[in-house]
């Protein structure tokens, strides 16, 4: 399964018209979470938390290149439609349980700040035939080879099992406001 192409090489046309939104939009979004979110932690947990993050586009693309081709070894049928990528809020731990982290990269400078889990998911049939999408696993499977849909059921039968997943771009702060447009 690869990517589709948004350019085509041989005319230089754009294939499709890039997502735009309009800036002042995208400011009063950002604005209303500057304003009311990030106040309330400052109020309520006593810490300025991240207010961006930034994933350069390699990582990006390997991460999706990766669902991809996982996929594609558990269960050939599925299709790039099929996918997608559901981006979570997370946090990271406190300071005094940052033990957690010992084996990652990530500096105790990122404690309690919010994060983003990005998690495979795989278009699936609920049991009232409606498709969804679900999160899922590619580097597990199920009896016949097929990936397993991890929202099918709550249980994590061993938490310790590793999951496609990426995390830990850069976040403002503690990283600088500099390069920021917004």
């Amino acid at each position: 399964m690869k990517t589709k192409q948004t350019l085509d090489v041989e005319t230089l046309e754009p294939i499709s018209v890039p997502n735009t939104m309009i800036c002042n939009f995208i400011q009063t979004l950002i604005n209303n979470y500057r304003n009311n979110h990030l106040v309330s932690i400052k109020d309520k947990l006593g810490f300025d938390d991240a207010h961006s993050i930034h994933f350069d586009l390699p990582t990006l693309k390997k991460f999706i290149s990766d669902i991809e081709t996982e996929t594609q070894k558990s269960n050939p049928t599925v299709t790039e439609e099929d996918l997608g990528i559901r981006f979570y809020y997370a946090a990271y731990p406190k300071t005094a349980d940052w033990e957690i982290m010992a084996d990652t990269p990530i500096g105790v400078e990122y404690a309690q700040k919010h994060t983003l889990v990005m998690i495979p998911t795989m278009k699936m049939e609920d049991e009232e035939g409606e498709i969804l999408p679900y999160d899922f696993n590619p580097l597990g499977s199920g009896n016949s080879g097929e990936v397993l849909a991890m929202a099918s059921s709550r249980n994590v039968n061993d938490p310790a099992e590793q999951s496609l997943a990426q995390n830990h771009g850069t976040l403002i702060p503690p990283d600088s406001t500099k390069t920021e447009l917004f």
